[in-house]
C-alpha cells in the first residue's frame, strides 16, 4: 500500500531535524508516524517543504514544490491543511488536525471547498479537541489519533532519586501557555512560603531578578532538555485552552517526572490526579499541591513508582497502529 503524508510549513526540516527546537508537535508527529509505518511495510513517502528530494531510511521524501505531476497513493495523510490533497491523487483521505478550529475559520482559511470535496476522516489528538471542534469540520468522520513519545525519551536512562534535584521543578510548555500565571503564583504564594525552590521555565522576553530562583532554560537541542527535566522533582502546567494535547506532559511521562497541574486544556487527560501528578480545581489548590509535593516525599515516590510502571505505553509504534485501523 502506497501511503503519503502531506504538509506545507513553510520552513524547511526533514528526518535529520527530529530532535531539534524548531520542531513542533505537527512535525514530529510527521516524521515519526511515517517511521513506524514503514517499518509495517508500507510503501511511504512524505510531500512536504524538505531541502531535496532523496530517499532515506525506505522513505521518500519529495520537496512539495518541485511536484510537476500528480502521484497516485493509496492513502493521503495531510497535516493539518483540506487543501493539500489536491497535490495529488488518493483512494482515502485522512486530516490530521493539530488546532482548534472554528467553522468561519474554517471557511475563511480556504478549507471548506477542499473539505467537500475530498471528504477526509478526521483524526483528533483527544476528548478536549473533540469537544472545541466544530461538528461540521468532522462531517466524515472522526477518530483520536494521540501522539506518542519519541524513541529518545523511551531510551533514556532514569536518573538515581538521590541526584534528582529535590528543591527544582521545571516548565517545558511554550511560554504563551499560561505560564505567565505561575510566575505571578511562584513570586507571591510559593516562594514566600519557601525562598529556597528554584523554578526552570521555557525563555521568554522577561527577565528575572536571581533573587527569585526563577530560571530562564537555554532553548537548544531536545538533549538539554531531557538533562533538565529529568533532574527535576516536578513538572508545572498550568495548561492552556489551546493546548490540545501537550507533548511536555508525555515527555515527563515518560521520563517519570510527577506533574502538578490546572488541568486547563487537555492536561485534565494527560495527568491521572494522584496516580501520575496532581490536577489542582483552583490556583489555590495549585499552590497547596505544588507546596505538598516538594515536602512530602512518600506521595512523590508514589506518583514516580506509578510513573515507572508505565513507562514506554505511549509510543509512535501504537499511535501508528491505530492510524492503520482506519485505512
Amino acid at each position: 500500500m502506497k501511503i503519503c503524508l502531506l504538509d506545507d510549513t513553510k520552513f524547511i526540516y526533514n528526518y535529520n531535524d527530529l530532535n531539534s527546537s524548531k520542531l513542533r508537535g505537527a512535525e514530529i508527529f510527521l516524521i515519526n508516524i511515517a517511521k513506524e509505518l514503514s517499518k509495517l511495510n508500507f510503501q511511504i513517502s512524505i510531500i512536504n517543504n524538505c531541502p531535496k528530494n532523496e530517499r532515506k531510511n525506505d522513505i521518500n521524501w519529495i520537496n512539495i514544490n518541485s511536484l510537476t505531476n500528480k502521484p497516485y497513493f493509496d492513502v493521503a495523510i495531510s497535516n493539518n491543511d483540506c487543501n493539500l490533497f489536491k497535490k495529488i491523487y488518493s483512494k482515502k483521505n485522512i486530516l490530521v488536525s493539530h488546532s482548534i478550529q472554528s467553522l468561519e475559520k474554517f471557511v475563511r482559511k480556504k478549507q471548506l471547498f477542499s473539505f467537500l470535496k475530498y471528504k477526509p476522516q478526521i483524526a483528533l489528538l483527544g476528548k478536549h479537541h473533540l469537544k472545541n471542534r466544530s461538528y461540521l469540520t468532522r462531517l466524515f468522520g472522526y477518530f483520536f489519533l494521540p501522539y506518542g513519545v519519541d524513541d529518545i525519551f523511551l531510551k533514556t536512562k532514569l536518573l538515581n532519586i538521590n541526584v534528582i534535584e529535590k528543591k527544582q521543578a521545571i516548565y517545558t510548555s511554550r511560554s504563551d501557555r499560561n505560564l505567565d500565571i505561575l510566575i505571578d503564583l511562584w513570586i507571591n504564594k510559593i516562594r514566600p512560603k519557601n525562598n529556597e525552590l528554584k523554578l526552570l521555565v521555557t525563555p521568554n522576553n522577561l527577565k528575572y531578578s536571581t533573587n527569585l530562583n526563577i530560571f530562564s532554560r537555554k532553548l537548544s537541542s531536545r538533549e538539554n532538555m531531557i538533562n533538565d527535566l529529568i533532574k527535576s522533582r516536578m513538572l508545572i502546567l498550568p495548561g492552556h485552552k489551546a493546548e490540545l494535547f501537550c507533548l511536555a506532559a508525555e515527555e515527563a511521562r515518560e521520563l517519570c517526572v510527577p506533574i502538578v497541574t490546572l488541568g486547563l486544556g487537555s492536561l485534565s487527560e494527560r495527568v491521572i490526579h494522584y496516580k501520575t501528578g496532581l490536577i489542582a480545581k483552583n490556583k489555590i489548590e495549585f499552590v497547596d499541591f505544588i507546596l505538598e509535593l516538594f515536602e512530602n516525599d512518600e506521595l512523590w515516590n508514589s506518583l514516580r513508582s506509578n510513573l515507572i510502571n508505565m513507562r514506554n505505553s505511549k509510543t509512535w509504534e501504537f499511535c501508528a497502529k491505530k492510524l492503520m485501523n482506519n485505512f
